[in-house]
């Protein structure tokens, strides 16, 4: 079976394809694509694949982005962060996902499904559609506390009094404006998805920004931008090229 993966994050794509080769060796990855443009590139020429695992956000947008410009005539298998609310859309469009991380036996129930049932041949526009509206429709419950854990007690921190989100040694910290600093129990993604994506920014893989926390944008090499914010953080905020330009205009909104 050849599989293609359409994935921004190394470290997903890796264990992504570990799993599938360690459920059946006989798997072939075709290839791994990071971005919209490699995805739209890959696409548009003739390829091998039976069958897709795509991330639905990508280092240079919304992995629904692909399917304005080309057309993915095989099944696909989305990979999400997204919450059960967001699921439901999955389910009513008979589209089959897998929430992230990735459990092994959930990966192989998947690809049995996919095995008995690959007649089907890829996503039609209205399945698409409606994915996309449902998701985008999705209520705005931001989170406007984090319950944070010191000793054996709980304390409530406003998110409104948070500055920056990051990992610290794979632990997970919010700092706040009055430079205090707070282990959370929980993931950054977990984190990113209670966001107002209006006032915080998935910097990278390590940092969520809040706008008003940014001091200076300074060009870094190869088109990155150094961001510094308030109060300093003692690790370098870089922005990828991929996602500079969509970065300075959502700071500039």
């Amino acid at each position: 079976m050849k599989v293609i993966i359409v994935e921004d994050e190394l470290a997903a794509s890796d264990n992504l394809a570990y799993l599938l080769t360690k459920i059946d060796p006989n798997i072939e990855i075709v290839t791994v694509l990071d971005t919209v443009k490699a995805a739209v590139d890959f696409f548009s020429n003739p390829f091998e694949g039976i069958l897709v695992f795509m991330d639905i956000h990508l280092a240079d947008g919304i992995s629904f982005e692909i399917f304005d410009q080309v057309t993915i005539n095989i099944p696909i298998i989305f990979t999400t962060a997204y919450d059960q609310y967001a699921l439901k859309a999955f389910k009513v469009n008979s589209i089959d996902y897998l929430l992230k991380p990735i459990d092994q036996e959930e990966l192989s129930d998947a690809l049995d499904r996919f095995n008995a049932q690959n007649q089907k041949k890829g996503m039609d526009e209205q399945q698409m559609q409606s994915l996309l509206h449902l998701i985008q429709t999705k209520p705005n419950r931001y989170k406007q506390t984090f319950l944070v854990g010191i000793g054996d007690q709980l304390l409530p921190i406003k998110t409104g009094d948070i500055a920056y989100f990051y990992i610290d040694t794979g632990v997970v910290k919010a700092v706040t404006v009055q430079e205090r600093s707070y282990v959370l129990d929980i993931k950054l993604e977990e984190v990113e998805e209670a966001l107002d994506p209006t006032l915080f920014y998935r910097a990278n893989r390590q940092f969520i920004v809040r706008r008003e926390a940014i001091v200076t944008i300074k060009l870094h090499f190869n088109s990155k931008l150094l961001v510094e914010v308030h109060p300093p953080c003692s690790e370098r905020i870089v922005v990828s090229k991929a996602k500079a330009s969509d970065f300075k205009s959502w700071v500039g909104r």
